[in-house]
């Protein structure tokens, strides 16, 4: 349960409701339709409508390993 502490300790002051990007391609099935176009996947189309991004690291894996947060993350800074 170490990502729901680290969440509500970053939360933002006056937000009301999270969108979780797990939620937004199916983790278990082949997604590659989904990521052919990256800046038109399920996630990037979210971000695109987000006012904020909170990225939540964990103790098991660095996020920066991963090729898809360090895309997301990409996105966010380059939307603003």
């Amino acid at each position: 349960y170490e990502i729901i502490g680290k969440v509500l300790s970053s939360w933002c002051i006056g937000k009301r409701a999270a969108w979780c990007c797990i939620f937004a391609n199916p983790q278990n099935l082949d997604i590659s339709g989904l990521i052919s176009d990256p800046r038109s996947s399920p996630f990037a189309l979210a971000l695109q409508s987000a006012t904020h991004m909170m990225v939540v690291p964990t103790r098991n894996t660095s996020i920066y390993s991963r090729i898809w947060c360090v895309y997301e993350a990409f996105l966010a800074v380059e939307s603003g």
